[in-house]
């Protein structure tokens, strides 16, 4: 399993208890929304350069899992893994260079978003 999967089932396990009860503008919140955006983005891409699976999706849905939002928050975040998604898939039809350079930049903003709200916030 890559650092940013591992690393994100455990921020979103252990930020802090009752997840449902956090509010929208806890200090972590802009952190998973970016996240969130960022699978997104990594699901188209990784998709079209040929990857074919849900990894990137089942990982947003392990933070909603995580989190276990409120209906608002589940739409936030939902909608920003869709706009991340949206946004590729309007610019891209086939696997460039360009999008392998993007999936190396989102994976490490992953992986660094992960870490640091693991890091900072984390039980």
């Amino acid at each position: 399993m890559p650092l940013l999967f591992r690393i994100l089932l455990i921020a979103g396990l252990s930020v802090a208890p009752g997840a449902g009860a956090r509010a929208a503008d806890s200090p972590f919140e802009a952190n998973l929304v970016r996240l969130s955006e960022v699978l997104g983005s990594l699901h188209f891409l990784r998709n079209l350069c040929g990857e074919a699976s849900d990894e990137w999706l089942d990982h947003m849905e392990r933070l909603l899992e995580a989190e276990d939002p409120d209906e608002v928050r589940r739409a936030k975040f939902v909608a920003n893994f869709n706009a991340g998604y949206q946004a590729f898939e309007a610019n891209y039809t086939r696997c460039t260079p360009s999008a392998i350079e993007a999936i190396s930049r989102y994976m490490k903003e992953g992986e660094k978003l992960t870490r640091d709200t693991a890091a900072r916030f984390g039980n």
